[in-house]
């Protein structure tokens, strides 16, 4: 069990954490929400735990059981109570956090902070992983200035064995969690298979029932000129067809939404504050033209068009034959190099059908998620993939295949957030943290000025910008990177920025110096600051005197 909070309250506030065990006491420099994510040793018994809530404050004293399965106090436990004490013990809890904690963000000057949580932070079964590390690594985050933390609710594991049986226990305690603690969330409708894509720790398929009525009809699945099929998402060709038990695709879409709205209305507005809507593949807006799942794509290759679905004779006879292959270049194809077919009157019609697909499918679910959380209070966000390799090519190649429709002589984005404005939805857009300088130059990279043209369709289009990392980087260059992007003036500034990810690494002593400087500069609008920040958390000390305590639950 995580107990000491070093990490937490020491290095972020300069408030000492005193803990001692038994009558020995001792400094351990390695303890913190990084340890909390170990194996649990065994043996460590009751502790004691002195609090100094502030300089001016007097100290408090409380005895801490650690009974089996039960976290110690700031991390949810509590002493055996009657029944009668219970309730009261709830409401003071919320307090203590907040008061001993620092409380964490606030009112924003800048940019807010979320961070995603692990990808399989719910698991199967509706049990929550590593329940004592997320707790201690949440209260830290908080006590960072963070705004909240981003969730994946996967489809797979909430309807899992039967159609509009929807089993939310995982999340229940999950939400019940950042509520307690005081963070926001942003709760992602994640209709996508977990496995295949940049990232991806962990497997979570669709549910089993919809990939049995894929496995009876691939035609269900997204499929490639060369008849492979894609089992991360149900295609889009079949968006209004009844093909999932009588029901269709966006009816279970529609269906699943509702069903999050009711079970967690008390928390929408306040504690959930954001809707992300999976619309494909890693729960982005696009086709799953570059799956990584068997070594099918690897970077930099353009990737192919997922049009070939039988049956459907726009798809069928669609798609051009000289687009190369997955891992191919614009210049070894005859439809994507400089002077290629992309350009003629065949690509031009088949580009804007392809694309045109993606945007109906994507006003499609928009239309329903906003008529289903139309009074709820939440913001509707959706995500859009930085596609970077290749942008310096004539063509744009791994974007079209993608389904964004963006070359030299033509803006892809501004039709995508002009759809996302008649909906009032935020425009997510990853790669932030990315420099050109970074990538290889034969694979014509240029993150930051594809960044700056979604940028400027946003700002045109007058809906939302909000952003992400598509990497987990925990570099100062990265961070850097991301307050020069999102934190531009009053008027630049993002709506709000997505950080990935949560986990051990994020707690390791420096990666962590770096976090916290890195939040309060975004939240403080104080991007200049960034390096003599960084420089103060170096010179505070953490002071802890309990012997490592971890968890694997």
């Amino acid at each position: 069990m995580a107990l000491n909070l070093a990490t937490q309250v020491g290095t972020l506030c300069g408030t000492p954490v005193v803990v001692d065990s038994g009558s020995v006491a001792r400094v351990d420099q390695q303890s913190g929400p990084m340890a909390a994510w170990k194996p649990q040793p065994a043996g460590e018994q009751n502790l004691r735990c002195r609090i100094q809530k502030s300089a001016e404050q007097e100290e408090i004293d409380v005895t801490l059981p650690m009974s089996p399965g039960r976290p110690p106090l700031l991390m949810g436990a509590q002493p055996d109570l009657s029944v009668a004490d219970k309730e009261a013990v709830k409401l003071e809890e919320a307090a203590v956090v907040m008061e001993h904690l620092g409380g964490g963000g606030g009112s924003v000057k800048g940019v807010p902070v979320f961070v995603m949580m692990p990808l399989d932070t719910v698991k199967p079964g509706g049990r929550l992983n590593r329940r004592k590390a997320i707790n201690a690594s949440l209260m830290a985050l908080k006590n960072a200035g963070v705004e909240g933390v981003m969730i994946d609710v996967w489809w797979g594991l909430v309807e899992k064995d039967r159609p509009g049986e929807y089993d939310w226990r995982g999340y229940d305690e999950l939400l019940d969690t950042a509520r307690r603690i005081g963070l926001k969330v942003q709760a992602v409708m994640s209709f996508h298979q977990c496995g295949g894509n940049v990232g991806d720790s962990v497997t979570i398929s669709l549910p089993q029932w919809v990939l049995e009525e894929m496995d009876k009809d691939p035609d269900l699945a997204y499929t490639d000129q060369w008849g492979c099929c894609n089992y991360e998402y149900v295609s889009l060709g079949c968006d209004m067809l009844p093909v999932l038990k009588d029901r269709t695709p966006i009816q279970c879409y529609a269906d699943f939404m509702r069903a999050f709205r009711d079970h967690f209305a008390p928390l929408l507005g306040t504690t959930i504050v954001e809707i992300q809507v999976g619309m494909g593949p890693a729960g982005e807006l696009r086709y799953p033209s570059y799956p990584e799942l068997n070594g099918t794509w690897k970077f930099p290759g353009i990737g192919a068009f997922q049009c070939y679905d039988k049956g459907r004779w726009e798809w069928g006879n669609g798609g051009p034959t000289d687009a190369g292959a997955y891992n191919d270049w614009p210049e070894d194809t005859s439809f994507f190099r400089h002077d290629g077919g992309w350009n003629g009157p065949y690509g031009e019609f088949f580009l804007s059908w392809y694309s045109q697909m993606l945007l109906d499918h994507g006003e499609r679910i928009l239309s329903s998620a906003t008529s289903v959380f139309d009074s709820a209070q939440v913001k509707i966000s959706v995500k859009v993939a930085g596609i970077h390799w290749h942008y310096g090519t004539s063509s744009h190649a791994s974007e079209l295949t993608a389904g964004y429709y963006n070359t030299r002589y033509r803006d892809g984005y501004l039709p995508i957030a002009r759809m996302l404005g008649r909906h009032g939805a935020v425009f997510n857009f990853t790669c932030v943290e990315m420099r050109d300088g970074e990538q290889p130059n034969e694979a014509a990279c240029k993150p930051e000025e594809l960044v700056r043209q979604v940028a400027a369709a946003a700002r045109d289009a007058g809906v939302e910008l909000a952003g992400e990392n598509a990497l987990s980087r925990y570099d100062e260059a990265a961070l850097e990177q991301i307050l020069n992007t999102a934190a531009r003036g009053a008027e630049e500034k993002m709506a709000a920025f997505t950080y990935l990810r949560m986990g051990p690494y994020l707690f390791q002593p420096d990666n962590w110096r770096r976090f916290v400087a890195f939040v309060k500069n975004m939240t403080e609008g104080r991007g200049e600051q960034f390096r003599e920040l960084l420089e103060k958390e170096a010179d505070r000390s953490v002071y802890a005197t309990v012997p490592q305590v971890q968890s694997s639950n």
